[in-house]
């Protein structure tokens, strides 16, 4: 199986850079060609899909905004990683730079639950492992809490900040929201949208972008509503694997119970929070990406935010990078409200009461580099091997390929004609460059579910040879017939 999904994205117009590539690059920025923007847009529409049909509203908001809004929500001070020096001054962040040592030295991260630790845990990592800078010097023991706000001036003395994240930004607007739901409570909203972090020496293509896109669901309720969310009925048979803070300190791996059983045991909190996890899990659903791969685990006491009730991140595992975060679902009480209700002056309550959040944050580019490592795989035909992407059907890049089987005697203007049809209703790409067994392995790397091949056949009786990527069959359809 080829791991070198970065080469692969590159090749296969999916991931370019770091950008601008012209003038060498710079690490976190990333371009993504035709087919990463089909496949990202693909999954966002998916995640659009489980939120819109449970009734959340999309929204849009600033991405710039003052300094005052960053020291309310807390971003100023307290959004740090941790950053370590060799040596020679060059700086890593600690815990990825023991993440990818364990990886590569056929260890498992897990078993320091090395995500979770403090400076000092690091530091002693650092001297069990006798682990040295990528470059091979030696890392000064000292750690240092690096801010990750990018900062901006507006005009000519505003001080302002891009945005680490979406949901500051979205719960802003909290005064209209109620006044556009009719004063009724809960109320859903969610955001698809760019934001900043100056990350400390990012190396692992868009999982650790200094520029990157999140999804974003806000479910604003009052406390009570948590508990008697009439939602969760609907919900509470779903079974998801979860990794609780007791099980990953004692060394236990995760479970995959129900909901009900979840909120029966003390694991989840409350009812509207089982929910909000049903809907992350319709999304892993509907992915695809094999159960073995997915886990939920929660935060530590000591890791968690100082005003989160309770936060699970959802995990993939990568080949490329073991398992990484890819949607963080948090409980985040009334906090965000009451910072800002008292850094405005304004009044952000309802009869007096503060509502809480539980926020869901995806983030698109990771759900994207995980698509194209699960599902990339070498496959033995024969004597020969091909390069197959088995992303999905539904969220591949192309739906359709239709190939002429050569370019005269009316077989182009054929193959044309089908190929504006069903491009109507689905992307389709028109190739005619190279024999037919070259332009299958093209498609068959770049995840197209079906190949359609126009032959003089089909010029008699208007059927075509329908190809199939995952068991290569071939079968004789009618054109009237392939939507």
């Amino acid at each position: 199986m080829p791991r070198d999904v970065s080469s692969f994205a590159k090749k296969n117009g999916f991931i370019w850079g770091p950008e601008p590539e012209i003038y060498n690059g710079l690490a976190g920025f990333y371009t993504y060609g035709p087919m990463g923007k089909a496949l990202k847009t693909n999954v966002e529409d998916l995640l659009r899909s489980v939120f819109d049909i449970n009734e959340f509203w999309e929204v849009e908001t600033p991405i710039i905004a003052p300094a005052q809004v960053w020291k309310a929500s807390g971003h100023l001070t307290g959004f740090t990683d941790p950053l370590i020096r060799d040596v020679a001054n060059n700086i890593f962040r600690a815990d990825k730079l023991i993440e990818e040592y364990m990886l590569n030295n056929g260890m498992n991260p897990d078993e320091e639950n090395v995500g979770s630790l403090n400076a000092e845990a690091l530091l002693k990592l650092i001297k069990k492992y006798e682990i040295k800078s990528p470059n091979g010097k030696l890392l000064k023991m000292n750690i240092e809490n690096h801010n990750l706000m990018m900062k901006t001036t507006i005009g000519t003395d505003i001080e302002a900040y891009s945005r680490p994240e979406t949901a500051t930004t979205t719960y802003l607007p909290f005064r209209n929201y109620h006044e556009y739901f009719r004063k009724k409570m809960p109320m859903k909203v969610y955001q698809v949208g760019k934001s900043f972090r100056n990350e400390i020496s990012p190396r692992q293509s868009v999982v650790r972008g200094r520029e990157f896109t999140q999804f974003e669901a806000q479910l604003f309720l009052f406390e009570n509503h948590k508990y008697e969310f009439e939602e969760y009925d609907k919900v509470k048979d779903v079974k998801i694997q979860l990794w609780s803070s007791k099980d990953q300190l004692e060394k236990k791996g995760w479970n995959s119970v129900t909901l009900q059983s979840a909120l029966k045991k003390g694991i989840i909190k409350n009812k509207a929070y089982a929910w909000s996890l049903s809907l992350a899990q319709a999304f892993v659903n509907s992915l695809g990406i094999p159960e073995d791969r997915v886990r939920y685990r929660q935060h530590h006491l000591d890791e968690k935010a100082f005003y989160s009730n309770d936060t699970w991140d959802l995990e993939f595992r990568t080949d490329s990078f073991g398992w990484i975060e890819i949607a963080g679902i948090s409980d985040r009480n009334d906090y965000d409200l009451k910072q800002h209700a008292k850094a405005s002056g304004q009044k952000l309550n309802i009869g007096g009461e503060t509502p809480h959040i539980i926020e869901l944050a995806f983030g698109s580019d990771r759900i994207v580099y995980t698509l194209l490592d699960v599902f990339l795989e070498d496959e033995k035909v024969g004597d020969d091997t091909r390069v197959v992407w088995r992303i999905p059907r539904k969220l591949a890049p192309v739906r359709f390929a239709i190939f002429p089987l050569q370019k005269k005697d009316g077989l182009s203007e054929k193959a044309q004609e089908v190929y504006e049809s069903l491009s109507r209703t689905h992307r389709c790409v028109l190739d005619e460059s190279g024999s037919i067994g070259k332009r299958y392995r093209r498609q068959d790397e770049r995840g197209t579910p079906q190949c359609i091949t126009i032959d003089y056949d089909t010029l008699k009786d208007d059927t075509v040879t329908l190809r199939d990527r995952d068991t290569m069959e071939q079968k004789r359809i009618k054109i009237s017939d392939l939507n």
